[in-house]
């Protein structure tokens, strides 16, 4: 982990920059207990007074079937904390209901949530209703992080229309296609 640290006088500046299309949220750890848990590599900086580990989920179905679970980034200590989610986010304050979401579009969320992973409806729905197999399901109190973008939903789109590998590109519209059609007589 890198460290910046502030050897000259007065105030001095550094930038970050997320890694992929999405929103950088502040999250103040004191404020929200002073611990919160998060995908993998959704830790962007923080302040001084902030520890960053891993934190494995307690039950083995969700390491199993949980997308973006099984591992996650546990960030405790009582400063500011800056984490990276795709594409929105919605930020939940949780007062005891129950929430169920698709499981690679929970971000984070404060130790009063307890998660758990479960299955999405009947073998049905699981298999023709387009959606995922598995809903994370949340309960308790405390804030929840979604995200609208997760990053491997962001791989998906961008390879379904990238030209094959090892193949040309002759999409409409590109340059190398309409490159092809003049060689090829086409």
């Amino acid at each position: 982990m890198t460290h910046f640290k502030n050897t000259g006088q007065g105030k001095q500046h550094v930038a970050f920059a997320a890694p992929y299309p999405g929103k950088i949220i502040p999250v103040d750890l004191a404020k929200i207990g002073g611990e919160l848990l998060c995908q993998k590599d959704a830790f962007l900086c923080a302040a001084r007074g902030v520890r960053v580990s891993i934190a494995f989920t307690r039950r083995l179905g969700t390491g199993f079937f949980g997308g973006e679970g099984f591992i996650l980034q546990k960030l405790s200590g009582d400063g500011l904390a800056f984490i990276h989610v795709g594409g929105t986010v919605i930020k939940k304050e949780m007062r005891g209901e129950m929430l169920r979401v698709d499981t690679g579009c929970l971000a984070a969320f404060s130790t009063g949530i307890d998660y758990s992973i479960e299955r999405a409806g009947g073998l049905k729905s699981m298999f023709f209703g387009g959606e995922g197999l598995f809903l994370a399901t949340l309960r308790g109190q405390g804030t929840v992080y979604l995200q609208s973008l997760p990053f491997s939903r962001l791989a998906d789109r961008v390879l379904q229309h990238a030209p094959a590998a090892g193949g040309s590109s002759k999409g409409e519209g590109s340059v190398l296609g309409g490159l092809g059609r003049m060689l090829d007589g086409s």
